[in-house]
């Protein structure tokens, strides 16, 4: 009879590719380096090929470490969802969850349904701040887990979702075109903020910030009211609002990174659970792979 894969080993394989790091997806699984190395040989024996190709200190997949991905990430989600399906095990408690408001209104209706179908009895306790503030949330023991964005050069953590980065300006307004741009952006730590200053630095378009603000309502409310242009990911456009192409004289901004960071402190079943059902929720690089090949 043929062995069958071992799903650890494959959580791992996903963390590494994701990481670029045997190190920092070792923080991710919870497990020592040493560790994740001999699982990784074990996997590699069991295919009978390479998986990883070392480029400097990144560890990059090969052609056929890349065909896996994609089989690991699906193997994953079945095996988390026949679990919850039979399991007889009722969790219970209060598991605690950052996620910055940018994503609130887009992303929480479906995590809070998936999860409280699975889990009734569970309290989820839920704060929005941006990903700096819960990363330091993350440092101080203060909540399980925190979807964070851009999240990649900061800490180890599990990138499950990519989305544009947007220009975008009131449908009813033409704040665009002021010879002198007025701009609705995060607060000076916001990565979203430093990429469009530097994109209009580098065409030297003359801008003003006129309306600075972490809370994700308050700059989409400047941008409807025409008072100003923003830049917002794809699942942060809303009624009223419209994207600024090459077209209109705004240059392409960086992709936008989203990804899950756990709490090092202590692990729970609790946090585990949540943070399966976030990536089953929101998971949409396995989606480009399929859809590639």
């Amino acid at each position: 009879m043929t062995a069958l894969l071992d799903v650890d080993q494959l959580r791992t394989f996903v963390a590494i590719a994701e990481t670029g790091s045997f190190t920092k997806a070792a923080e991710v699984v919870n497990k020592t380096q040493s560790a994740v190395s001999m699982q990784m040989k074990r996997l590699e024996e069991r295919l009978e090929r390479p998986i990883f190709a070392r480029d400097g200190r990144a560890s990059k997949l090969t052609e056929d470490g890349q065909r896996l991905l994609d089989y690991a990430r699906r193997i994953i989600k079945l095996n988390v969802e026949t679990i919850a399906a039979f399991s007889d095990a009722e969790l219970s408690g209060r598991v605690r969850l950052g996620v910055p408001d940018d994503y609130a209104d887009r992303y929480l209706p479906e995590i809070m349904a998936r999860f409280s179908r699975a889990y009734p009895s569970v309290e989820l306790s839920v704060i929005c701040e941006p990903s700096v503030d819960l990363l330091e949330r993350i440092d101080a023991n203060e909540i399980d887990l925190a979807i964070v964005t851009n999240c990649e050069s900061k800490r180890a953590s599990e990138t499950f979702r990519r989305e544009r980065l947007l220009w975008v300006t009131s449908n009813r307004h033409a704040t665009h075109a002021e010879e002198r741009l007025p701009l609705a952006l995060g607060r000076p730590s916001c990565n979203w903020r430093s990429a469009a200053v530097d994109r209009l630095e580098i065409m030297a378009r003359p801008y003003r910030i006129l309306y600075s603000s972490s809370n994700a309502g308050a700059v989409a409310a400047a941008v409807l009211a025409g008072l100003a242009v923003s830049v917002l990911p794809e699942s942060g456009l809303r009624p009223g609002m419209r994207v600024l192409t090459s077209a209109d004289g705004f240059p392409e901004l960086p992709s936008c990174h989203i990804g899950l960071v756990r709490n090092s402190h202590e692990g729970s079943p609790l946090a585990d659970a949540l943070a399966e059902h976030i990536i089953l929720s929101l998971d949409n690089l396995s989606e480009a792979v399929q859809a590639a090949e």
